[in-house]
């Protein structure tokens, strides 16, 4: 049976996790929650981890947010606000690991898979991907803390355009708004990534460990937890509309 998620580790330091459910666009369920939890909290204790990625399988999706087959089953806000903010607090604490953060994006990030990537301190991302918070579209919010979190990566106006239209935009484009760091080649994501580690970041744990204490102090000051939370009530609120409901029965009926 194949594995819903692929952890490697290389010489370097690189703790690579993969989303391996291609046939789902990488989509997030609980098995996937459970080992992205694991995998941040063994990173994070680990000395020898310096640099977490995370990435999806194939070349179509880097992640496709919450895996709806499972999720739709959800019906009252109390079934909707436990799965949320299990999976809210997972990205809280991926925001805030002590070590350099990067999602690689090989390909299609929507929903709560741009939330996924903007918990990241990275973001670098093939010529051909794209991302988009589209759950506006389906009658929700972003239901894992994601606008706290997007409003802590790019400037207001340009994080208030994404949340509102819900378009689904270039790499290129993310690039001009600040969202996306570095537009790789597709010739070999992995190796471009390996590259920019090696050229563009900080070899020293300790010092890299105090900057972050340093974002992770002023995110405590201004109750980014709080924030994401309170979000995700309002999500669970919107998850039991009949808009919603209705979009997610449109959406598995086209699958």
């Amino acid at each position: 049976m194949m594995t819903k998620y692929i952890v490697n580790r290389d010489t370097q330091g690189i703790v690579w996790f993969t989303i391996n459910r291609p046939e789902k666009w990488n989509a997030i369920d609980y098995d996937v929650m459970d080992g992205l939890l694991q995998t941040i909290t063994e990173v994070e204790k680990n000395e020898d981890d310096r640099v977490f990625v995370i990435t999806g399988a194939g070349q179509k999706a880097f992640c496709s947010g919450g895996d709806l087959s499972v999720f739709q089953n959800l019906q009252t806000v109390e079934d909707a606000y436990q799965m949320l903010s299990k999976m809210g607090m997972i990205l809280y604490k991926l925001a805030t690991l002590s070590k350099p953060t990067i999602a690689l994006l090989n390909g299609l990030a929507i929903g709560g898979g741009c939330e996924l990537a903007t918990a990241c301190d990275y973001r670098l991302a093939s010529r051909g991907s794209r991302f988009g918070f589209v759950q506006g579209k389906q009658g929700i919010t972003t239901g894992w803390g994601g606008a706290s979190l997007l409003l802590e990566r790019i400037s207001f106006d340009k994080a208030y355009h994404l949340l509102m239209t819900g378009d689904i935009n270039s790499a290129e484009v993310g690039i001009e708004l600040g969202f996306i760091q570095h537009v790789l080649s597709d010739d070999d994501l992995k190796r471009d990534c390996e590259e920019i580690i090696a050229n563009e970041f900080l070899h020293t744990t300790k010092v890299v460990k105090a900057y972050k204490k340093v974002v992770i102090r002023k995110w405590l000051a201004t109750g980014l937890k709080e924030r994401m939370l309170e979000e995700i009530e309002e999500c669970s609120a919107l998850w039991v509309t009949d808009e919603h409901l209705e979009a997610v029965r449109k959406i598995m009926r086209k699958e």
